[in-house]
């Protein structure tokens, strides 16, 4: 930007500059109120369990179906995690719009808050059960409680370890101290 030469000239920038600095705010605050405006319902997919989450991922609403009282507890804990997260993983997608509606998404400051969003609520893993893990990616470097020895020839066994010898008591003593402490 050129320096103008007067302070008439001068003045005006100032007031453009000041201008502009208030209408990105304005704008700012729109987003702001928008994105605190959001939220987000989602369904598991038996539509058993149904919650709503605010525009920060937090959860506000949930409600279990009756008929999920028949599963086990950890299953309808499950399912309600899973939904939780794909209403999370939708909070960029939201934010992103938002974004694009009143600053722009060219904002260098409207991509860290999208990259901080995408960072917080990725997407959520798929519903397929994982796949069993694979031996040879494996690294144990503790000590295995099942060790076999190698194959070859065939020791007999130790013999067990002999049982340490004990005294038989005495009749003359008195191990009940006669109802009295022996600590005196």
């Amino acid at each position: 930007m050129a320096v103008p030469e007067d302070i008439g000239g001068s003045e005006r920038m100032l007031q453009q500059w000041q201008a502009s600095i208030q209408e990105k705010a304005d704008r700012y605050q729109e987003m702001a109120t928008r994105v605190q405006g959001l939220s987000i319902s989602e369904a598991s997919k038996d539509g058993q369990i149904r919650l709503t989450i605010g525009s920060n991922g937090i959860l506000q609403h949930l409600e279990i179906a009756e008929a999920a009282g028949t599963k086990r507890m950890a299953e309808v804990a499950g399912e309600v995690m899973r939904t939780l997260q794909r209403a999370q993983s939708r909070i960029p997608e939201l934010l992103q719009q938002a974004m694009a509606e009143t600053i722009g998404t060219r904002d260098e400051t409207a991509n860290v808050l999208f990259n901080e969003a995408k960072k917080n609520f990725p997407a959520p893993p798929s519903d397929d059960p994982p796949a069993a893990p694979q031996r040879a990616q494996e690294i144990n470097f503790g000590i295995e409680d099942d060790y076999q020895p190698p194959a070859g020839p065939r020791h007999a066994a130790p013999p067990p370890p002999p049982q340490p010898h004990r005294r038989p008591p005495r009749q003359d003593e008195d191990d009940d101290f006669d109802g009295q402490s022996f600590l005196r």
